[in-house]
């Protein structure tokens, strides 16, 4: 059988030939009456269209590369997800990369996205300060939009943003109020702007309040249970242990569960729990976990739409989008008397 080509489609559809070109190459202006009635005859015929002469013509390759910072981290799930579907349902395809946290594997990830010719990138990198990162970005020619990072050598980047401040000393003055002195953060680097946020918002609370801040309970780790896990034996241990840890992330959580558990304490009476970012644990712990949440589909759904628009645009305009944060209050939470 011989293959069939896209005038064989027009003139099964009826249609003239640059009709059916606008419909297979997602152009905006197309009724939806001519696309269902191209698409149907595509169907009706087997027609496959060639994807590589497609994106030779157009110089575009209709495909989105999402560089992610940790796979396993269900929270890059969430968000993975909202992206693809909004993009999918603008014509476009994603390619996902993951970087496993090491700075070094994202300028090597975001090299390979840009040899794949991806006519957009959507970033989370592992650490927003990096100069390597940076001087990679600065040679991509494609938009770029960042999520949860802030690149301080180009501002012109668009950025999908959680107010983490807001939402850390919203969680802290809570704390305060039910009698917390000794209230420690467990959360990431420093070298990503999450991190920077959270602390900010962590001192802000006690200097709204007469609990004077201690900066032996503020530390910054990689994200693992491995680390959470040792920073809470540490803390723990001490002479004089918290009676609340706020942990800024999922994975750190797993670890300060487990140094918690093998000291035969209980979450919610012996020692008090706020975690960052609802996942199916914190809702799931006997007792539920406090959680500071984001919407995580949301942030991936905005960040494919500026996107979409970057790349369809003449004359494409950065933007810098914070979404809120929202702190729920559970029964990982004391009293104290």
């Amino acid at each position: 059988m011989s293959k069939l080509t896209m005038k064989e489609v027009a003139a099964h559809a009826g249609v003239a030939l640059s009709s059916v070109s606008r419909v297979l190459n997602s152009h905006d202006d197309v009724s939806e009456k001519m696309r269902k009635k191209v698409l149907k005859s595509c169907q009706e015929l087997g027609y496959e269209p060639n994807l590589l002469a497609s994106s030779l013509r157009s110089g575009t390759t209709r495909t989105v590369g999402f560089l992610i910072s940790d796979i396993s981290n269900p929270l890059y799930g969430d968000i993975a997800w909202g992206a693809e579907r909004t993009l999918d349902l603008s014509g476009y395809a994603m390619i996902l990369a993951n970087s496993e946290s090491d700075p070094n594997r994202d300028v090597e990830m975001i090299r390979l996205l840009k040899q794949r010719r991806v006519d957009g990138l959507i970033l989370t990198v592992a650490d927003d300060q990096s100069e390597e990162i940076y001087h990679e970005l600065s040679k991509i020619q494609v938009p770029i939009v960042l999520i949860d990072r802030e690149v301080e050598e180009m501002p012109e980047l668009s950025a999908i943003l959680s107010d983490h401040s807001s939402g850390m000393q919203v969680a802290v003055e809570h704390l305060i109020k039910m009698n917390h002195k000794r209230i420690a953060l467990i959360t990431g680097p420093s070298s990503l702007s999450v991190n920077r946020e959270r602390t900010k918002g962590f001192k802000a609370a006690f200097k709204s309040s007469e609990i004077e801040y201690n900066d032996s309970l503020s530390h910054h780790v990689r994200y693992t249970p491995e680390e959470g896990m040792c920073v809470t034996n540490s803390l723990l241990e001490s002479s004089e242990p918290p009676t609340a840890i706020i942990c800024g992330g999922n994975l750190l959580l797993l670890g300060v569960l487990r140094a918690i558990n093998q000291k035969n304490l209980k979450v919610g009476e012996d020692i008090s729990i706020v975690s960052c970012d609802e996942v199916p644990i914190t809702e799931l712990h006997s007792p539920p976990i406090s959680v500071i949440s984001r919407d995580t589909s949301k942030m991936g759904e905005s960040a494919a739409s500026i996107l979409v628009n970057q790349m369809n645009s003449s004359n494409p305009i950065s933007r810098i989008i914070q979404l809120p944060t929202s702190f729920h209050i559970r029964e990982s939470i004391k009293h104290l008397n």
